[in-house]
């Protein structure tokens, strides 16, 4: 995540810009859907895009010479799914590449793609799985904010390895190297992203539970949520 500025070859980088374009244009429609229809909300939409913010700006080094970061997507892909944090996430990187010098504006598409799409989704399926099997809320939080941080540094991996293959061994050999320098310190980083995101759900139920349960956050594992129907998701 965070691919430097001006890392990618330039055909890359115009490609994962196209693949990331469909998904923030959707989460243009969902966030502007769920401003219109719940504008009390709009406080919580706007602390789940700091949170996204703040995690993803710490730039921890890694013992190989790299950096990693948290990404802190799975906390808003749970509370307003995916589609609006394609959006979140979008803001986040380009204000990053702007103000912190992370990532960069020839590489935003590829790192929204990793961080801001693939994030998301991977993390609110993986929360969606472990709650429908009947896991406790904070396990099933745990899992999505796990995997939402986990899956980003995969497709940055896979993003490298394709743009760089190695010349021995070509895209699995490549795969290997970056996927093992991001290891090292993503693993622990997305177990503690994890426990940290457990907590924030804990801390909103306590103080607004009904903000949660609006939002179809449940404390009980079981049943349909309350108020968002499964076409919700893909608005």
């Amino acid at each position: 995540m965070h691919i430097a500025e001006g890392y990618l070859p330039p055909w890359h980088a115009v490609a994962w810009s196209a693949a990331a374009a469909p998904f923030v244009l959707h989460g243009v429609r969902s966030l502007s859907r769920e401003v219109r229809k719940n504008p009390e909300n709009t406080l919580l939409l706007g602390a789940s895009g700091a949170f996204t913010f703040v995690l993803s700006a710490l730039k921890i080094p890694s013992v190989t010479g790299s950096c990693s970061h948290p990404t802190g997507t799975g906390l808003g892909a749970i509370l307003f799914r995916p589609p609006v944090m394609a959006v979140l996430g979008t803001i986040t990187l380009l204000f990053q590449a702007l103000l912190l010098a992370h990532g960069g504006l020839t590489t935003l598409g590829a790192n929204v793609f990793s961080m801001a799409v693939v994030g998301p989704w991977a993390g609110y399926a993986a929360y969606r799985l472990v709650r429908g099997l009947g896991a406790p809320l904070a396990a099933a939080v745990f899992a999505g904010a796990f995997t939402a941080d986990l899956s980003t540094y995969c497709v940055t991996s896979v993003q490298l390895a394709l743009a760089f293959p190695d010349p021995a061994t070509g895209l699995p050999g490549a795969l290997a190297k970056f996927g093992s320098v991001f290891a090292v310190t993503q693993i622990p980083l997305a177990v503690s992203e994890g426990i940290l995101t457990v907590l924030v759900i804990r801390l909103l139920s306590q103080a607004d539970g009904t903000a949660l349960a609006r939002l179809g956050v449940r404390t009980a594992a079981g049943g349909r949520r309350p108020e968002r129907s499964e076409a919700a998701v893909t608005r």
